[in-house]
């Protein structure tokens, strides 16, 4: 396979690379567009004319520099070897083949694609869609040769995108329906994802009946049939082993793998929490599980919410303390397809914990969730001042209001074993504010009945404890 006719140089080693706003010529969908798709259809040879690319809208080089268009990206293969539950995987190579493009930054997946051409690679001389379409063609069936025949289209026109939209969309809701139809205790087998990995090196995904992909875009299903075709490839088994704790979800097969695929700098992952040895984040999450210890409940925000959440925080804040392979207590990557799986964050209290979600969200799990639930979880409609969340609670009668007594109890009982250790005589209230990103949010420490005398004070991280049933 040669790309001496492409003007910019191809190769996995160009994975990851990042091309800020200054060095960008065009951006490509992402969070300004309003509709956006990348999709993978398995055809008939017949159906398929090799080697053709279609751009319907404006060509690259006839975008002015520095603007912003909408994109569809529909990819089309065949071969007699293809079946219909690899086209979600096929999918998913999208992101890594366009990444292979040095002056191309690819984020995310399906109706959240995020695409920048750099200045540079314009200059070059990579100003058309139809370089990268030979690109991708050559990648498909290079990497993947069981793909014999390949076309791609490209919609850059916002009138052109929305039927296609329309059309990808319904085929994403089939896949997640289908998805719905089985759970861990049906299957002997997980498996994991480090397709990722270029922009998160300690990240590898754990996907399971119960919980998909953190990209939302491949299923336990997809994971299995391309880990048959492709067994060396990004996607591959992991026995499960022992199960340690079935309320957490922790498997002594995924604790090997992670420590193995993180080179050992994290061995432990609890798939069904975001407290505790929460499983790792990428970058390509469809939303953000996050704690409000104002209320002990948990917020969610996808990334189609421009505005900031209840806690403060815009998306793209807290994605940044989310992301990048950390395992950070109180902010989760996830997809939205787990938040209606009966395992969600099961060992934290499951879906009665969730307080707050944005409007996008809510209307999109809105008929999966417990129908007693659904009006009691606010929105950026009814709440926008986290001061004003736990007085909607009440009012509400959210279930996370029955919590508020055991924490104050455990609180007391914990001041209570201090005193009896022999904590100094009290000395009122004292308080500190750690920011967040960018300096704001954070979390509040407030210092209750404690006198304190110290050269310095040091703030340690320390695994919370599990909440009494």
């Amino acid at each position: 396979m040669s790309f001496e006719d492409i003007p910019v140089p191809i190769g996995p080693v160009y994975e990851g690379e990042r091309i800020r706003a200054k060095q960008m010529y065009v951006e490509l969908g992402g969070p300004k567009m309003e509709k956006h798709f990348e999709l993978c259809r398995v055809k008939s040879a017949k159906d398929i004319k090799d080697g053709q690319i279609t751009i319907h809208g404006p060509d690259l080089k006839d975008m002015e520099e520095g603007s912003t268009h909408p994109i569809g990206i529909l990819v089309e293969v065949a071969g007699p070897e293809l079946e219909v539950d690899l086209e979600a995987v096929f999918e998913r190579r999208i992101h890594e083949f366009c990444n292979f493009v040095n002056g191309i930054m690819h984020l995310n997946q399906r109706y959240t694609n995020w695409l920048r051409i750099s200045k540079t690679a314009v200059e070059k001389g990579f100003n058309s869609f139809q370089l990268l379409g030979t690109v991708l063609i050559r990648l498909y069936k290079a990497e993947l040769p069981i793909i014999e025949q390949a076309q791609v289209t490209f919609y850059t026109n916002e009138k052109e995108v929305e039927k296609p939209y329309e059309m990808a969309i319904g085929i994403y809701d089939k896949r997640d329906e289908r998805a719905r139809t089985i759970h861990d205790d049906d299957v002997d087998m997980f498996y994991g994802c480090v397709l990722c990995q270029s922009f998160a090196p300690t990240h590898a995904c754990c996907i399971t009946p119960d919980r998909t992909s953190l990209c939302g875009s491949i299923n336990w299903f997809d994971a299995r049939a391309a880990a048959k075709v492709d067994p060396k490839g990004p996607l591959f088994e992991i026995p499960p082993g022992d199960c340690l704790n079935e309320l957490a979800g922790e498997y002594t097969g995924i604790n090997e793998m992670i420590k193995k695929r993180s080179l050992g700098e994290i061995d432990r992952i609890y798939l069904f929490s975001g407290m505790e040895f929460p499983h790792t984040s990428c970058g390509c999450f469809e939303a953000i599980d996050f704690y409000i210890p104002e209320v002990n409940g948990h917020g969610i925000v996808d990334r189609n919410y421009g505005d900031v959440a209840i806690n403060g925080l815009p998306f793209t804040a807290m994605a940044n303390q989310t992301g990048g392979g950390k395992q950070m207590p109180g902010f989760n990557g996830i997809s939205i397809q787990y938040i209606v799986s009966p395992k969600y964050q099961q060992y934290d209290g499951g879906i009665e914990t969730i307080v707050w979600m944005n409007k996008g969200v809510k209307d999109r799990v809105g008929e999966f969730l417990p129908k007693d639930l659904l009006p009691k979880i606010a929105t950026e409609e009814e709440v926008i001042d986290i001061n004003a969340l736990k007085q909607w609670l009440q009012d509400v009668n959210h279930p996370i209001v029955e919590t508020w007594a055991e924490a104050l109890a455990e609180e007391e009982e914990e001041e209570e074993e201090w005193e009896a250790e022999g904590a100094m005589v009290p000395m009122g209230t004292v308080g500190m504010t750690i920011p967040g990103v960018g300096g704001t949010g954070g979390f509040r420490v407030i210092l209750k009945n404690c006198k304190i005398h110290a050269e310095a004070i040091i703030i340690k991280k320390i695994e919370p404890k599990r909440k009494k049933k």
